[in-house]
């Protein structure tokens, strides 16, 4: 047998730049590169392997551990989980960093592979710099805190290690049902030290993502359910489109006159104007799909996890007699809300199911109309959110509709939280799919810049737009730069209403005056943060930093501002004051969320009391 002596950190190297997927025929480099901020836990290590011997990985410059990593989950999200970028960090404080992103992916079902220095395996200069020590376990450091939040963690403690922890990494971030943040733990020593590895751990390996049929028994059990039921509605996750499942989703929902609702991570599955497309569903969906769901006698879920968004903390399916089927990769969410579990691919499930449902000459009890009708009623509503005026300034929904007339149909925006996700599931019209991109699994601040850069490092002929708000901007930003540095254009739309307003209108909304939420001066005879709005000048933050910057406080302002910003070269910002307080609301949703029942405030009580009669009083599946 051949072998070849390299560190542990050049094997890693070479054995992950020879990793490929293939999807229905189709093969493809499975790792793309390397993105890292360099210490002393991994630059004379790994560092050292990606410097001399990098092969074709390319290696990225990260400003922030969370946002490289955020940047990582962005483009393998746009890719369809068929590409990643690995992410490298030294230890510490700089491996801590990426914990957040990690959950990130993880809750969404994205893979991204973590390659945080660790303490010395040797024990020899312990406690080093950055040292987490654990006086009852000293087997604990701080890359320890990866575990619940990655799919997958391993720590290489001697060289020969890599080559079945390499091989299980790959087990996991490639498999569509199990996949998310993948961490190995690197220590500083093993990175540098030498083994004789058998040639054919280098030799090129290909992962076939044979998409998952559905049992035949199961198959059998699911087209019986919906045979026998009359008012059905489908769920489209994001499943659908990480599976390329579109046609088949319209081809299913058309040919027994299903009408389409769709998650934060399932939009753009239909075009927005699809005759069956009625839009988003749960606490941030429409009209039309909140009445349809409330009606159902059957709910189709394809390739969603049911959060609490979607089913309004289990209010939305509010007929007695529902019940419900999941068509999902995933058996731990096909199993969900005791639903009939498919598990299998998105694209060939559907296809079955058609196939079985037409032998049953099956077709809904919908009138023609009915879904018409509901679209129409919840497009005129979009159509004066669009064109809503205020009288202190400009409405969030005017700013959204400004934007979503602007931009071309291919373009892409990405966001992740405060209220903007919630106006943008149900207002926003997605004419294409994966022009859509919100991670809202984890509803992440900051994930909005890097994210940006992440689909635009994935779909690099596409002009890619972050939508985000000022508190999300404050909260991480720094990718903006490396969007800069790698000559990858984004473009930010930064929505400024002073402060986290979504928690403040919840605040509100459950017996608050307000409190904590907005970015004011502390006021000096009260001594509390209730003083004047803090003049923040995010257009001369972001052009400090190299990007283009524009402000507008107007449509007709917006609409050049977003006209000019097509014709930057590199990374642009514009600023867009609006009013807080301008945003949708719920329209027939709820959310169940903790209200104190004992308050000195009579407020809080009676939300209380309001929260425990709607629970009292819904049908909770």
């Amino acid at each position: 047998m051949n072998k070849i002596r390299l560190t542990m950190a050049q094997a890693l190297l070479r054995f992950l730049d020879n990793q490929y997927v293939s999807v229905d025929g189709v093969e493809s480099k499975f790792v793309k590169g390397v993105i890292g901020i360099f210490g002393h836990g991994n630059v004379t290590g790994l560092g050292e392997a990606l410097e001399r011997s990098p092969g074709e990985l390319t290696f990225m410059q990260g400003k922030n551990e969370q946002g490289m990593v955020h940047t990582a989950t962005a483009f393998a999200k746009q890719k369809n989980r068929l590409q990643i970028y690995a992410c490298t960090s030294s230890i510490g404080p700089g491996a801590l960093n990426m914990v957040t992103a990690a959950a990130t992916a993880t809750v969404n079902r994205i893979p991204v592979l973590l390659l945080p220095g660790d303490n010395f395996a040797s024990r020899h200069p312990d406690p080093v710099l950055q040292q987490l020590e654990v006086a009852s376990d000293y087997t604990i450091s701080a890359v320890d805190a990866f575990k619940p939040v990655s799919k997958y963690w391993d720590r290489i403690v001697r060289p020969e290690q890599l080559m079945q922890a390499g091989i299980q990494a790959m087990r996991v971030l490639t498999d569509p049902a199990e996949t998310g943040a993948v961490t190995l733990a690197l220590p500083q020593d093993v990175q540098a030290e030498a083994f004789d590895y058998p040639e054919s751990f280098f030799d090129k390996k290909v992962h076939y993502l044979d998409r998952r049929q559905p049992a035949p028994e199961a198959l059998e059990r699911a087209a019986g359910l919906i045979g026998k039921k009359k008012r059905p509605l489908i769920i489209a996750g994001g499943g659908v489109l990480y599976s390329n499942a579109m046609k088949e989703l319209a081809a299913f929902a058309e040919a027994f006159g299903i009408p389409v609702a769709e998650t934060q991570a399932g939009k753009s599955s239909l075009p927005w104007n699809h005759p069956l497309n009625a839009g988003a569903v749960g606490v941030t969906g429409t009209l039309a799909a909140n009445r349809l769901a409330a009606e159902a006698d059957l709910i189709i879920g394809v390739g969603t996890r049911y959060s609490d968004f979607t089913t309004a903390s289990k209010s939305a399916f509010r007929s007695e007699d529902v019940e419900f089927v999941n068509l999902n990769v995933s058996a731990f969410d096909s199993h969900k809300l005791s639903g009939l579990s498919l598990t299998c691919d998105a694209q060939v499930g559907l296809q079955a199911l058609q196939l079985a449902l037409t032998e049953r000459s099956y077709r809904t009890d919908y009138a023609q109309s009915e879904v018409a009708a509901l679209k129409q009623q919840w497009d005129a509503e979009v159509d004066r959110l669009y064109a809503a005026e205020h009288e202190d300034g400009f409405a969030q929904t005017r700013a959204l509709g400004v934007i979503n007339e602007s931009l071309g149909e291919s373009d892409i925006i990405v966001c992740a939280a405060g209220s903007l996700p919630g106006d943008l599931h149900r207002v926003w019209r997605s004419a294409l799919p994966k022009t859509y991109h919100m991670e809202y699994g984890f509803s992440c601040m900051g994930y909005e810049v890097s994210g940006a850069f992440g689909a635009a490092l994935a779909e690099p002929d596409k002009d890619v737009y972050a939508i985000l708000g000022d508190g999300s901007y404050l909260m991480l930003h720094s990718e903006l730069v490396t969007s800069i540095q790698e000559g990858r254009k984004i473009t930010v739309l930064l929505l400024d209403n002073h402060g986290y307003q979504c928690i403040h209108n919840l605040q509100r909304g459950h017996g608050s005056d307000g409190f904590g939420n907005e970015f004011r001066f502390r006021s000096g005879q009260s001594g509390t943060l209730t003083g004047s709005y803090m003049p923040i000048d995010f257009s001369a933050h972001a052009r400090s930093m190299g990007a283009a910057t524009y402000k507008a406080t107007t449509a007709e302002e917006l609409r050049e501002a977003i006209r000019q910003a097509k014709n930057e070269q590199g990374t642009t910002l514009i600023e867009i004051p609006v009013v807080p307080g301008t945003n949708t609301a719920g329209y027939e949703s709820w959310w169940n969320v903790g209200v104190p029942e004992v308050s000195v405030s009579e407020k809080v009580t009676q939300a209380h009391k309001e929260m425990k009669d709607t629970i009292e009083s819904v049908h909770l599946i």
